[in-house]
């Protein structure tokens, strides 16, 4: 069922990329009729100017899939002619939207919607998602080793089994014998550890803790992060999914602060600036989850995944604002010490929200 969910994903994200994407003058291929079936307007091109609705009109069963083919179609349209600039050129396209050329690239928002959308697709597709089988007891010392010691124990207790079963003059003996030797041994190093743990740790390392702040919902929700860790970090993932438009307001003061003595450029440049940003970003995590897919070495990826966004960031910021080299370059390192900031208060933002929620 993965399959067919990554693939809804994939096609809600086209539609609703395609809902924020302005009609901005692209053509429909409609023809229009002697008066607007809406408010009565006489027409004079296919759509009417007085309330927008286009003049031609679907009233059939196949009109639905039409429309839904249509809208994706001139979507995807203008995408081939986006990402290529969103992927060399980002300031380019930041500024030639900004200045007003809209009809023929993807919005900002619709780009972001679609790349966020299509990451997602793509990790659901592959099996990528949050653990499911943590176990907080795992993580203490007392729980460790007591799984241990019975781990070990299993084994020794098998090969003595097989031991028992040899003749004296079978050459497996010294092996087995040396094996169950060495497992006595780690018995009693697990077992000489647990006696030196400290009784604090002995004694309630198998208990949840509880917090009193004094806020009733904050304590609550901690309880449930300490009770059930894979829930919580299901729920933080779909957190991330469903608020990852937080990264734009998120991001839009330090942006801001970049530029805040050039009046020339106002909060609007700035949010194109960023949503461009994100999407470009989300759209090499795509890219990077297939490489990976598809076994290329970790080492190329990594460099893939340290190199690309700092030199794609400087790229956009020396175009968009017309900038020169030097400057981009030092905006470029406060960015990205902001850019840790920003993480931390939106993963910070979830984790109240898981909390709370």
């Amino acid at each position: 069922m993965g399959e067919f969910d990554a693939a809804g994903e994939l096609v809600m994200g086209s539609l609703l990329g395609r809902a924020v994407e302005p009609h901005a003058g692209e053509s429909h291929g409609h023809g229009h009729g002697a008066i607007c079936l809406n408010c009565g307007t006489a027409l004079v091109s296919a759509h009417c100017h007085e309330c927008g609705q286009s003049g031609h009109v679907h009233r059939s069963l196949g009109a639905i899939g039409h429309e839904l083919l249509h809208g994706v179609a001139h979507f995807e349209g203008k995408m081939w002619r986006t990402l290529p600039l969103l992927a060399w050129r980002p300031g380019d396209l930041t500024r030639r939207y900004i200045a007003g050329e809209r009809a023929r690239f993807v919005s900002p928002m619709a780009m972001f919607l679609f790349s966020i959308f299509t990451m997602f697709a793509i990790f659901q597709i592959l099996g990528i998602s949050t653990p499911t089988d943590l176990d907080t007891n795992s993580m203490k010392p007392t729980v460790v080793l007591q799984h241990s010691i019975s781990k070990t124990e299993a084994t020794r207790s098998t090969k003595a089994a097989k031991l028992a079963k040899l003749d004296a003059n079978d050459p497996d003996r010294a092996e087995l014998t040396a094996d169950i030797a060495q497992a006595d041994r780690k018995i009693a190093d697990y077992k000489s550890a647990l006696a030196h743990l400290p009784t604090t740790a002995r004694d309630d390392g198998d208990e949840i803790k509880e917090v009193h702040t004094g806020w009733h919902t904050l304590d609550h929700g901690i309880e449930k992060w300490q009770k059930n860790p894979a829930l919580m970090l299901y729920k933080l993932q779909s957190s991330i999914y469903k608020f990852s438009w937080l990264l734009i307001p998120l991001s839009l003061p330090f942006v801001w602060l970049l530029f805040f003595w050039k009046r020339q450029y106002k909060l609007y440049d700035h949010a194109v600036f960023v949503t461009y940003s994100i999407a470009a970003m989300s759209i090499l995590f795509i890219v990077i989850t297939l490489l990976h897919a598809v076994h290329v070495s970790d080492g190329m990826l990594g460099t893939l995944a340290m190199a690309v966004p700092p030199v794609h960031m400087c790229r956009q910021l020396k175009q968009a604002y017309q900038i020169r080299w030097w400057s981009a370059i030092l905006r470029t390192g406060v960015l990205l010490w902001f850019i840790t900031i920003i993480a931390t208060l939106f993963l910070l933002i979830l984790a109240l929200l898981g909390i709370m929620g």
